[in-house]
């Protein structure tokens, strides 16, 4: 293999083309931003991701809030649970 053919150098090329190629399609697999033509990026377009975000969000309080609510019940229950005294049981029975 001679060294200075032509065919060396579109080998060169047809490398590095298919290793850009390559790790342009990992990177947009993987939601990275892509390279554009003069060294920008490219971020994915995805305009329901903006309302999902919203969504995931306003979920993520009610069950913050819910779960808030739980807790404050197992305590409840925790203390008549362990209420060793008897001091509940009397207050219950001084409602009756």
């Amino acid at each position: 293999m001679s060294w200075a053919g032509p065919g060396f150098i579109v080998a060169i090329i047809a490398i590095s083309t298919l290793g850009w190629v390559f790790t342009s399609w990992i990177r947009a697999r993987h939601g990275y931003p892509l390279e554009g033509e003069w060294g920008g990026t490219v971020d994915r377009s995805n305009p329901g991701a903006d309302r999902k975000i919203e969504l995931l969000s306003n979920e993520n309080g009610q069950l913050k809030d819910q779960i808030g609510r739980l807790e404050e019940r197992i305590a409840v229950l925790e203390r008549i649970a362990t209420d060793r005294t008897g001091r509940l049981s009397d207050e219950i029975d001084a409602l009756r």
